[in-house]
């Protein structure tokens, strides 16, 4: 399992919020500015967080997102499956029938074990965590990337 730079910079710009908020909305603007990622890009991501419930928008002159939830309710595993989709090591945990040898396999229930393993080490996991370990380690709130 390989997180993309969707669901990376889908953290990165949850951080930013946590991390540069201070309990005011947060421009798209100054996420680009401050992660270096592309505004345009973000403003797409941004979409994806929103649907999912992570952030909301606040209209107006002091508009911006903020988090939808408390940091310590949004979990690594909501993140990652809000930005690439239902954590799935192999086609058959999550679909069954695309395998032939499903009922011969003698490694699918493995795979699943795997799988559910990983979903829930991310779902140990919280925003809140991540961001009391990104202050902890003393790291700026600049160009935030965390390869997970």
């Amino acid at each position: 399992m390989k997180i993309s730079t969707k669901g990376r910079y889908g953290l990165r710009i949850l951080l930013d919020i946590v991390l540069n908020g201070d309990d005011s909305p947060r421009l798209t603007r100054d996420i680009a500015t401050s992660q270096k990622i592309s505004e345009k890009y973000i403003s797409r991501l941004v979409i994806d967080l929103r649907k999912a419930g992570l952030v909301k928008s606040v209209r107006g002159a002091k508009g911006g997102y903020t988090l939808a939830r408390f940091p310590e309710d949004i979990t690594l595993l909501e993140i990652v499956e809000t930005m690439e989709g239902r954590t799935n090591i192999v086609d058959c945990v999550l679909q069954p029938n695309a395998c032939n040898k499903m009922g011969s396999c003698a490694v699918r229930q493995t795979w699943a074990e795997i799988n559910g393993k990983i979903r829930a080490v991310l779902g140990e996991i919280t925003l809140k965590d991540i961001a009391d370990k990104h202050q902890q380690d003393g790291l700026d709130s600049g160009s935030i990337d965390y390869c997970i």
